[in-house]
């Protein structure tokens, strides 16, 4: 399901069965329709479940779209939609009676865009109330689309006080916008909670007959680690295409670890165990510094 969930993420919510079936099973989208994961809204049209009005929501209590639900409208890479509107009105403000249900938070002086909390103060609140690896998609997102830079976000980072300052100086001081996808950006903060270090994002591997791109590599252990995702390799063509290219990266010395969406989202253990065992077999690995002590927020933009 979560696969069948990822690809209508990117086709903006809606995709007809055979899009769908060109990528995960039959079985797969039975399963996310009987258990409410997705809807039928036509013959062969499948999309996801309606979510109330956030901009509605928001009118009603006074407030602004925030948080998640302002990280959707903004157009940001989000792991999950928020199961209902979050909205923040001004402190002191109570809430106010009304058929939406939604999440409020209370803040003064919020910077707007629109409807929405600005896209800045949109990643600065999800990077202080999600787990690690959410906020950091989303950061990740607004780098990438060049939303913001990232010395901006260290700055204003840096200037927050209060509960979640410390989680989203750590999100600030890792995010990345090279990370293309969300699953690669979670992928990174589990090596970055597991204190594995040495790995940066798409790195170019080129010679005069081949050129690829990695997700995360450890160029001095030449350890390649990738992200996939059905929505990404789920044709033959691209199972031909990866396998070549897999070949290729060994020939030249070059392990490749590939990791599903299952593996990095709901079995974190296993794809840290996976990679330190690549990392100590690793030839020249007592050479090379690869890890230490988790610690919360130590974690540099250069050491990623």
């Amino acid at each position: 399901m979560p696969e069948v969930i990822d690809v209508l993420l990117r086709r903006e919510g809606v995709a007809t069965f055979g899009e769908l079936r060109a990528i995960v099973s039959g079985h797969a989208i039975r399963a996310a329709l009987a258990g409410g994961s997705i809807r039928r809204i036509a013959k062969g049209v499948y999309a996801l479940p309606t979510a109330p009005d956030p901009i509605a929501a928001a009118r009603a209590q006074g407030g602004l779209v925030s948080h998640l639900s302002a990280a959707v409208l903004h157009g940001f890479d989000v792991l999950e939609l928020p199961d209902r509107p979050q909205i923040t009105v001004p402190r002191g403000q109570h809430r106010r009676l009304s058929p939406v249900k939604c999440e409020l938070h209370w803040a003064d002086n919020v910077p707007s865009d629109g409807p929405c909390t600005s896209r800045l103060q949109t990643v600065l609140d999800c990077s202080r109330t999600l787990p690690f690896a959410a906020g950091l998609s989303i950061a990740d997102s607004a780098l990438r689309g060049r939303v913001l830079d990232r010395s901006q976000l260290m700055v204003a980072a840096a200037e927050l006080s209060g509960p979640g300052c410390r989680r989203a100086r750590r999100v600030a001081a890792a995010a990345d916008g090279r990370a293309e996808s969300p699953l690669e950006s979670v992928l990174r903060a589990i090596l970055i909670e597991a204190g594995i270090i040495g790995f940066e994002p798409q790195v170019v591997v080129r010679d005069g007959t081949f050129s690829a791109r990695i997700d995360l590599a450890n160029s001095a252990l030449m350890i390649a680690l990738e992200a996939d995702s059905f929505a990404h390799h789920g044709t033959r063509t691209a199972l031909a295409r990866d396998c070549r290219r897999h070949v290729s990266l060994t020939v030249r010395g070059w392990r490749l670890l590939r990791f599903s969406w299952e593996d990095v989202m709901f079995d974190r253990e296993w794809v840290v165990a996976a990679i330190r065992a690549a990392v100590a077999g690793s030839p020249g690995h007592h050479n090379v510094r690869t890890s230490r002590p988790a610690t919360p927020g130590a974690v540099s933009h250069g050491q990623l």
